[in-house]
């Protein structure tokens, strides 16, 4: 599939969104939606904000604009976006900041009289903000962003891998997330989400900021890898004390309880029965007030977590989505990205000869992260 036609199966699916909600057209400001309906560009600029430095809009009859200012549009139009995919409709900058307005009304102007406006983004009165409606849309992953994806999670776990493998006693927290950080982006990657806990912080803390702290005995690295908008997440474990027996038998555990879970993602299951999974196969191995002390990690994509499973969540899995769960009892975690194809679930982000659990499930078997002992 080429970006042309990967962004046609995407605009249907909003122009489907426009005729079932009666709109005239939807606004994608949010960085995360301008890569996904742009087959990958980006308009980030300032990256602490969720608008980007141009807008794309569709329209009910399946137009689609670009909108930005002449300080951006020069640049989108040469490095990210055609302008033969996206019709460019540039304004002066000090017209946007002096009313926050402004872009909605650009937009209401281009579609059909009185024609109604939603956005990802506040965009003024009487325009509907429905990230929700627009997420759904996006759940679904293309074959292109699948390919994406999973060269994506190959080469994530690749360099989780490689890290987890060269790391020794009394290196700090900070310096093993900065040796992720450059290691990514050696590639194209961005870690958006970077941790790293040393010995008994990964048993006080479930997402452990990295510390100055140097490790002696058992390090975490956890990871969520965005390129071309699309993000992965994966925890390693790696330890050099080979009697630890607990940690090996809470992994085995958390091991267990990932492969229920991963068994049970399903097409057609809701995240609610998935949560409702998952806690029964903490109090089968002895774990029950595990689960509340963590989420369990969820549907993924453009999102570090489009949606969480929990115990109201009405989301249902589909075909061709991604999962990223995350299990975890104190001291451990197995966390691992997976795409439902098929109708099961398989995992993009293993690390090469990294040593596995395998757990079977309803005559399935399913692998795990296991530690690794250095």
């Amino acid at each position: 599939m080429d970006k042309l036609a990967e962004i046609e199966e995407k605009t249907a699916r909003i122009v489907g969104l426009l005729e079932k909600e009666n709109g005239g057209g939807v606004l994608l400001g949010a960085q995360h939606n301008f890569s996904w309906i742009t087959a990958g560009a980006r308009n980030g600029i300032d990256l602490s904000r969720d608008p980007g430095a141009g807008t794309v809009l569709i329209t009910r009859e399946g137009r689609r604009f670009l909108l930005a200012s002449r300080i951006e549009m020069p640049r989108l139009l040469t490095e990210e976006v055609s302008e033969k995919r996206f019709e460019p409709v540039d304004f002066p900058w000090e017209e946007e900041k002096a009313s926050g307005a402004f872009l909605g009304n650009l937009a209401k102007s281009l579609l059909s009289e009185r024609a109604s406006l939603i956005s990802d983004l506040a965009a003024g009165p009487n325009v509907r903000v429905a990230e929700g409606d627009i997420a759904r849309c996006r759940y679904r992953l293309t074959a292109a962003e699948q390919q994406r994806i999973r060269a994506l999670g190959t080469e994530a776990g690749m360099v989780m891998g490689e890290i987890a493998r060269s790391v020794s006693p009394g290196k700090k927290e900070v310096e093993v997330a900065r040796e992720v950080d450059y290691a990514l982006a050696a590639r194209d990657i961005k870690a958006v989400v970077n941790l790293v806990a040393a010995d008994d912080r990964i048993k006080r803390y479930r997402h452990p900021v990295p510390t100055e702290a140097a490790w002696k005995r058992t390090l975490m690295m956890v990871v969520c890898a965005r390129r071309h908008g699309l993000i992965v997440s994966l925890t390693r474990i790696v330890t050099v004390e080979r009697d630890d027996l607990e940690l090996r038998k809470r992994t085995l555990s958390a091991a267990r309880i990932n492969s229920t879970i991963l068994a049970a993602t399903r097409p057609g299951r809701t995240g609610a029965e998935v949560y409702q999974t998952a806690s029964a196969a903490y109090a089968a191995e002895g774990y029950e007030g595990e689960i509340h002390l963590h989420h369990q990690g969820g549907a993924c994509g453009y999102r570090t977590r489009e949606w969480v499973a929990h115990p109201a969540c009405a989301e249902v899995i589909e075909c061709d989505q991604a999962f990223a769960w995350n299990p975890s009892i104190t001291g451990t975690k197995v966390e691992e990205t997976c795409i439902v194809t098929n109708g099961k679930a398989e995992t993009i982000t293993t690390s090469p000869a990294w040593p596995q659990l395998e757990v079977e499930v309803a005559g399935e078997r399913f692998v795990s992260p296991d530690v690794l002992t250095l």
